[in-house]
């Protein structure tokens, strides 16, 4: 119970009184946030392929370093480790981050864009790094399990009706903030907002090729066969058969 109060109040609240405690504050903002990037930026899918195939997955499949695309490619070994150490992080950071502002004061939604942030520009990567797509799911899902649940029947019917991976990832961003909104407290509205619509944008301009390709008519479908790629795979092992069967509609990132 203590641990939950102090999540939910934060360190600062607790030391904090009167005049200082806006600059207390914004200090604890500043901290959050950096180290929350920095922990966004250690990619997984890149320390996986570099430390156990000797190979960077971003030369590789759809180029996106992100848990599809390491399982399209290296296989499920590989995307389960990369799953694993994309939700460990996003979780790291919202507790850090919660811990240290808060979460009455934005602090998990602060911690949870900038390891979104982090990990679709990683500092450590030369700012190539995935797009944001299951680090954001997970950071939806510690925050608020409800509009997680939400989003997934969203992305699941979208994904049906469509067959196509980005067309779900695209919707359910779109209609992230509008169901938030819906289940959200009057006390936490204009934090709950911000977030909401700045992950929305961000994970939809992160597919921005997807639109171009779906505007073009060339976006491929879940079971479209691809075009061969003209670079080589990695050795290493053999190239397994994908859930999502092309190589470019690479959403969860």
């Amino acid at each position: 119970m203590l641990f939950l109060k102090l999540i939910n109040e934060g360190l600062i609240y607790k030391a904090g009184a009167g005049e200082s405690f806006i600059a207390m504050l914004l200090v604890g903002y500043t901290i959050s946030s950096i180290v929350s990037y920095l922990l966004g930026s250690v990619n997984t899918a890149i320390i996986v392929s570099r430390g156990l195939y000797k190979k960077d997955i971003r030369s590789y499949g759809s180029k996106n370093a992100g848990m599809t695309n390491m399982f399209r490619v290296f296989g499920k070994k590989a995307g389960i480790l990369t799953l694993l150490g994309d939700v460990l992080k996003a979780l790291i950071a919202v507790l850090i981050s919660s811990l240290i502002v808060g979460r009455a004061f934005g602090g998990a939604h602060l911690g949870g864009f900038f390891c979104i942030f982090g990990h679709v520009f990683p500092l450590y990567y030369n700012f190539k790094g995935g797009k944001g797509v299951l680090v954001a799911a997970v950071t939806v899902l510690i925050i608020d399990p409800v509009v997680f649940l939400l989003l997934a029947l969203v992305w699941g019917l979208m994904l049906w009706v469509t067959k196509i991976v980005s067309v779900a990832s695209i919707t359910a961003a779109a209609m992230y903030p509008l169901i938030s909104i819906k289940f959200t407290s009057a006390n936490s509205f204009f934090t709950t907002a911000l977030f909401a619509v700045a992950i929305a944008a961000f994970i939809i301009v992160m597919h921005k090729d997807n639109i171009l390709r779906l505007k073009n008519g060339t976006e491929k479908r879940i079971g479209e066969k691809k075009e061969p790629e003209a670079e080589e795979k990695p050795k290493e092992k053999k190239r397994p058969r994908s859930l999502v069967d092309d190589g470019e509609d690479d959403d969860a990132q």
